[in-house]
């Protein structure tokens, strides 16, 4: 059992910095052999990287546990990387062009809260995956977890659920990409050469390895996060009255006129699955567990810094531009949900009447769709490789080169990307629609799966006489902190639910309640199909037989309490505003 499996991790990662074990690596990690060309070289990075076969004599999930421990992945993030994804991971086309919705049918009120509300259980998910990612950093992440800690076949269904969401994201980011150039009135008969080129550089990014998604990263959330900060300085000057037109001062008389809320009760539960959909990515920087460098040390930082970009980047950005347009400006209307014209801080700016710094924005609203398209690839292609280590994916498809590129993943995420051709069809738009559909609620599953885990974990560590003193890093918000993400989590789908059954401003129809609700008959599909073939009756594993070993990096844990009691020792001995400092950041 445990011991096999810990005996089996130990024999397959040995020192790969002791010379006795350089035979043992010189197959699987690539060099540059100064022997052959630069294209010979350049060919064998592409072949498979072949680690030893693991004891057929463990059952399935153990040896399932033991390949993401080991995958092949390079660990090449580093901390700036992780701090940058943290907070400009979710920076998208959901706050900058999906809230002009939000304020159109819930109002400025009704935007504020729901954000905060959602904003509050996205903090208390990442707070949970980051103890999980911290004390497991295996490749797959939270996938593999729900199978680990769950149950397979839920395990099955949320991973295909997710896979499925970001293959689709893709071709649809990339549409949005070529509609957000529209902006400046180029010629329609241009567009599938836009569509081209977002495509290869989408799809280039990431046959760069981890290194070259995290870099492109880094880029694009610095520029995204120095993009929020300067729209929060604008607009409070604007809101005091600083702009060039005669308007004077604003402060909040769009929450008095026309009001704080659009349409009622039902407006603002019908924006909660767009402010989900604003925060989508937030638990992409867990995803990366494996590839990085020394997470111990880095996923607590990232972890924390989402409570950062919730207060700063939605909720002030978000109460600012509810200030600056009512939920009735005809621009808010467009018929594209994608239009950058429909952007409400494009909108704000056009208001004050400050010339070109709309097309800046509409710039950095184009990068923030070209961020969120290469996120999807990521994604993508290591929910491919967590899927072929469980069994879930033929075992073709966790094929891994020598420079650690899930290379098949990539290829699937490469073939779905051509669906963005078909934005030339008069009819994509039905198409596409339909397509999202499927994983429209694909956020709330994975989150609560997430919270699911955490509090199974715990539940584990008791039951087999473990304590959380051996955990470098803690959830700040504890086990409530995921009953509570999982309670609210439960109400939001009831709102959702309530809202596709009864449209606002129309009558109940199943087109409408599908396209909104498709997800979860999806979800229950893969559940059932993978419950039948595998003909497993099993609901979840027992508490005393969940692995919580396999995947760590720091196997005697005796050391690791004592260095985790000498951190804590060293930050109680510094001044208050370093404590305050280190709790939060």
């Amino acid at each position: 059992g445990k011991f096999a499996i810990k005996t089996a991790v130990e024999e397959l990662s040995p020192d790969v910095e002791s010379d006795q074990n350089l035979d043992y690596y010189k197959d699987k990690v690539h060099v540059n052999d100064p022997n052959k060309s630069r294209f010979q070289n350049f060919v064998d990075g592409f072949r498979e990287l072949r680690m030893e076969d693991v004891d057929p004599n463990l059952t399935a999930a153990e040896r399932a546990a033991i390949a993401t421990a080991l995958s092949p992945l390079k660990r090449h993030l580093k901390n700036r990387h992780l701090q940058m994804i943290a907070i400009g991971g979710s920076i998208g086309t959901g706050l900058f062009v999906g809230s002009g919705k939000a304020l159109r049918i819930g109002g400025p009120a009704a935007v504020v809260i729901a954000w905060i509300m959602t904003g509050s259980m996205v903090y208390s998910v990442v707070q949970a995956l980051g103890e999980l990612a911290v004390a497991l950093p295996v490749s797959g992440s939270y996938l593999s977890y729900v199978s680990r800690f769950i149950e397979p076949s839920f395990g099955f269904a949320i991973a295909y659920n997710y896979l499925i969401g970001n293959l689709i994201t893709m071709p649809l980011e990339l549409i949005a990409a070529s509609i957000t150039v529209n902006y400046w009135d180029v010629d329609s008969k241009y567009a599938d050469a836009f569509v081209a080129l977002f495509y290869i550089v989408t799809v280039g990014i990431n046959l760069f390895g981890v290194k070259g998604y995290g870099e492109a990263e880094f880029v694009f959330s610095v520029i995204k996060v120095t993009a929020i900060v300067g729209f929060i300085i604008l607009g409070i000057v604007l809101v005091c009255g600083g702009a060039p037109t005669d308007e004077g001062y604003i402060g909040a008389r769009y929450w008095y006129n026309p009001g704080g809320f659009a349409h009622g009760f039902k407006g603002f539960a019908a924006i909660f699955v767009t402010s989900a959909f604003s925060f989508a990515g937030s638990e992409m920087f867990a995803l990366a567990a494996a590839e990085t460098e020394n997470p111990r040390k880095d996923l607590p930082r990232a972890a924390k810094q989402v409570f950062w970009r919730i207060t700063l980047f939605y909720v002030i950005s978000l109460t600012l531009i509810g200030c600056l347009v009512p939920y009735t400006d005809k621009h808010l209307f467009a018929a594209s949900s994608v239009d950058a014209s429909a952007s409400p801080f494009v909108i704000a700016i056009a208001r004050a009447g400050i010339k070109g710094l709309p097309s800046v924005v509409n710039v950095v609203i184009l990068i923030a769709v070209l961020s969120v398209g290469n996120s999807c690839v990521y994604a993508a292609s290591r929910a491919v490789l967590s899927l072929a280590h469980y069994g879930f994916l033929p075992r073709r498809f966790g094929y891994v080169d020598r420079k650690g590129r899930p290379l098949v993943g990539i290829l699937l995420c490469a073939i779905f990307g051509l669906l963005s051709f078909l934005s030339a069809s008069s009819n994509y738009g039905e198409v596409f629609d339909w397509m999202l559909a499927i994983s429209g609620l694909n956020s709330f599953f994975i989150w609560g799966s997430i919270c699911v885990c955490h509090l199974r974990f715990r539940r584990a560590l008791s039951v087999q006489g473990r304590s959380t003193d051996e955990l470098s890093y803690k959830a700040q918000t504890g086990i409530w902190g995921s009953i509570y993400g999982i309670g609210l989590i439960f109400i939001v789908l009831c709102f959702q639910f309530w809202v596709a059954l009864f449209p606002i401003g129309g009558s109940p129809n199943a087109k409408h309640f599908f396209s909104a609700y498709l997800s979860l008959p999806v979800v229950i599909f893969f559940y059932t199909c993978h419950k039948l073939y595998n003909r497993s009756w099993t609901f979840i594993i027992k508490s005393s037989d969940i692995d919580i070993d396999t995947g760590r990096r720091e196997m005697d844990l005796e050391l690791l309490k004592q260095e985790i009691h000498e951190e804590q020792q060293y930050i109680r001995s510094k001044p208050i505003w370093y404590r305050i400092y280190r709790f939060w950041c």
